[in-house]
């Protein structure tokens, strides 16, 4: 027997031999973050038994609708279908018969005003068949066509505006400049130089005026 490198050579045919079975390795250790996988078969050929199966306790717990009940609940959904439906109908019928009645009365609105004004347009075309007539004449026959036409207006609570000496008001006046004169108060309506009209409280043209601006 030799020695090389201070170990002693052991013949091949004297080393033991490697066991066939395979080394079982140690399990491992919780504090290196590994965790071991299960094994599916247990030695000696068992199975691990089955995982539990996950019941919905409120599902097992809840009875088992009646086909009758089921079918009832669907002819209650269909009832309400249909009804919806005909409520939609009959609502788009009512607006399109709202929007023709809109319509109507207020063509038949200016066909009364425009049946009103008719007399006065006529006297005005006689009025200027006339234009060759004394001068006296023509301006009494102007005076009677403005009457009537304020009598029409008058008729359709068409009101005109007091503005010549009211205080000012920007709802119904509307101002053109500020005069300083000492003829009228301060913020009042010196001079009208159109007049504003409205039927009953809404406002249909502002008057035009003039407003003093009294320092004294």
């Amino acid at each position: 027997m030799s020695k090389s490198n201070g170990q002693a050579e052991i013949p091949i045919e004297e080393r033991p031999e490697q066991s066939k079975q395979e080394v079982e390795l140690p399990p491992a250790d919780p504090a290196d973050g590994f965790t071991e996988a299960a094994n599916p078969v247990r030695e000696g050929g068992a199975a691990d038994p089955p995982f539990p199966k996950v019941v919905d306790q409120g599902a097992a717990d809840q009875p088992s609708r009646d086909p009758q009940e089921v079918q009832k609940l669907r002819n209650e959904r269909d009832n309400l279908f249909d009804r919806l439906a005909r409520l939609q109908a009959e609502f788009d019928n009512y607006r399109k018969r709202a929007a023709k009645e809109n319509t109507e009365f207020r063509d038949y609105a200016l066909a009364d005003v425009a049946k009103s004004l008719l007399p006065v347009n006529d006297n005005f075309s006689l009025a200027l068949k006339n234009a060759g007539a004394k001068p006296e004449d023509f301006r009494k026959g102007v005076e009677l066509i403005h009457k009537q036409l304020q009598d029409v207006l008058q008729k359709m609570n068409v009101q005109r505006i007091a503005a010549q000496g009211q205080p000012f008001d920007p709802r119904l006046h509307e101002a053109i400049e500020m005069v300083e004169s000492t003829d009228a108060e301060d913020n009042h309506v010196l001079e009208e130089l159109q007049p504003g009209y409205r039927i009953k409280e809404r406002l249909l043209r502002p008057a035009m005026v003039r407003v003093a601006k009294n320092t004294k």
